[in-house]
Formats: structure tokens, sequence, C-alpha cells
């Protein structure tokens, strides 16, 4: 199963942190295939690794002297199949943390997970005699923010690759997808006895490590940081970073998908695709009774203006509600009889 996007809406500007992680992490790995001639010079590859790489043996003994290579470890990877894994797993779920937290957290919960996936791996390798080899990756720090994206956005649903027989996508439950991926590595990492490595040479132990620290942190921030900061604001319960100003755009009509009209016993219903608003709120729509139009516009970091035109036999309408949820309103007009 392979993630290529998610469902849950941004609602404050670009990601800018994430694409810059993902950047770095890109530029290193481009520095060490040019070092070690694309990861065949096995002498030049061993002495980065033991340079730069967390080696458990190493943490322990020379701490915190020894935290230094936990975060340079954090950028490094072992060949093009990892770095591509981890970077498409940041691009899914990276972003939505960031909006949820904002910047600053961001990078220091990053950092942190990071940390909490690199001591539970080594503490494991020490008791098992694996602690002379080092290990690199993003991937413990990616971990975390897969816990606490489960936990921020239960409701999301994980558009994703399957392989078997044919190639086919279909969307995932977020308590579904990333709960079976957090199994795996627990069988792979502790139940199967491989050690921390196991075959595979994967850290699976990194991964459960910074997996739970980052649904610790997420429950820890839905229920106790965000709320007492937006306490303290006096803007209610929800916490919201703050919003960027930006310009409104006024999208283009004929480059949306057209809003969908449903007619029913007694009502009429509206489907319109509308990203980049927060809620329901920022959408209006009114009827004009003599062009049997239904006039929608909607404000966030992007404003929309469409129109939705009723059957020609419609009498009169009312609207009566407004619904959105992931990107897609629904606007309910009561029929009026004539």
């Amino acid at each position: 199963m392979f993630p290529i996007h998610d469902d849950a809406e941004r609602i404050h500007g670009r990601p800018w942190l994430n694409y810059t992680l993902m950047g770095i992490n890109i530029a290193v790995f481009i520095w060490q295939a040019s070092v070690t001639s694309f990861f065949t010079d096995e002498r030049a590859l061993t002495e980065m690794f033991l340079m730069y790489g967390t080696v458990p043996d190493r943490l322990f003994s020379e701490w915190p002297g020894s935290a230094f290579t936990v975060v340079t470890s954090m950028f490094m990877h072992g060949g093009i199949a990892h770095i591509i894994g981890n970077m498409v797993f940041l691009w899914v779920f990276g972003d939505n943390i960031e909006d949820k937290f904002g910047r600053v957290k961001y990078i220091l919960l990053y950092i942190g997970w990071g940390f909490a996936a690199a001591l539970l791996h080594s503490a494991a390798a020490v008791s098992t005699g694996d602690g002379a080899i080092p290990a690199v990756g993003a991937s413990g720090a990616i971990s975390g923010v897969l816990g606490a994206y489960m936990v921020m956005f239960p409701r999301a649903r994980i558009y994703t690759i399957i392989t078997a027989f044919f190639i086919y996508t279909v969307r995932i439950p977020v308590l579904v997808y990333i709960p079976f991926w957090f199994a795996l590595q627990l069988i792979f990492g502790v139940i199967g006895q491989f050690g921390p490595f196991g075959d595979s040479g994967v850290a699976y132990l990194a991964h459960v490590g910074g997996f739970i620290a980052g649904a610790v942190t997420g429950v820890f921030g839905r229920n106790f940081i965000l709320p007492k900061l937006a306490s303290l604001a006096g803007k209610g319960t929800t916490y919201k970073p703050p919003v960027k100003k930006v310009r409104p755009k006024i999208e283009d009509v004929v480059s949306e998908t057209p809003p969908e009209v449903i007619e029913g016993p007694g009502y009429y219903e509206i489907i319109a695709e509308i990203k980049g608003v927060a809620d329901a709120s920022a959408i209006h729509a009114t009827y004009e009774q003599e062009s049997k139009l239904v006039r929608i516009t909607a404000n966030g970091s992007r404003r929309y203006e469409m129109a939705a035109k009723l059957p020609d036999t419609a009498a009169g309408a009312t609207v009566e509600s407004v619904q959105y949820l992931n990107g897609i309103a629904r606007i309910r007009l009561a029929k009026i009889p004539s």
C-alpha cells in the first residue's frame, strides 16, 4: 500500500516548512550519492554513516555530545528507495501537522520524535549486541508525524495505490491505514524476534518509538495544549494558528467542477466543490427567482463565485441550510409551492 495523498484540508496556506524538510533531505541525499559514487563505494559509505549516523553504543556513552548525530542521521538515507518512501509519507502527512501546530512547534516536534525513535532503537540495539551498527533515515521522525496525524485527523481518508494483479487506487480511512502500518512495525520489530533491524536492515523499533511519541503528542496537544491556547485567547475551545494574510483570488468558475443540482420531494440540493475555506459559515447562497439561479460565494484563502441553475419548472425556493466537509459544500433549498 503506497499513499499518494489525503483528503484532510489545510486552511493556513502552503506548508513551507514541510517543503524545506523535504528539500534538505533531498540535498543531503545528492551529497551522499556524490561522495559515495551513488552508494557503490562501501568504504566511503561506512565512514559517512559512522560519522553522521546514530551509533547506539556511542549515543549512550558519549551523551549529550552524541545528540548531534541523532539530528544529522535524520537527514541521511541508505539508498534511493529509502528516501523515496520517506519523502512520500512526509509529503502526504506532514503538511497537515504543520498546518495544525504551526511551523515553530512542528520543527521542534519533528526533531523530538526523531530523538524518541533513536532512543528506543538504540536501547534495543545495545541489548541485542547490535550497538555498533549505525542507523540513518528520516523514518523515525516521520513515524511521529503519522502518530500525531492519526490522533489529530481521525476522519481523514488516505488515497492509496494497491498493487495486486492490477494497479488501482482506493480511499482507506486513516484509522485503518495507520494502525495497520503500526501493527506491521510491531510484528517485524518485536514479535518477530529479529533484533531491532531484523533481516531487512530496517530499524522497526525506531518507527515504533517515533509513532508512540507522535501519538502521545497528538493526544496531549488535542486535549490540553490547543484548547488551553484557545481559552487564553478568549476564542472558545477550538484553537487555530494565526491565519496568514493573503490576497483573495477569484476562482475561474470554468476551471472548477460545475455544481450539481439534485431534486427531491420538497427540496433541491446543490453539491459544489469549494476548497480553501474554514467551515460552512464562510459559504453564502442566495436564490434568484427570475433567473432560477442559486448564487454561491465563499471567502477564505481563496474566493469563489459560482452559480447553479434550478430546473425551469422550479416555482420558488429558499435556502434552508449549508453544510461543508472535506472541500465539498452541500446547499439545501426548500421548495415553495406555487
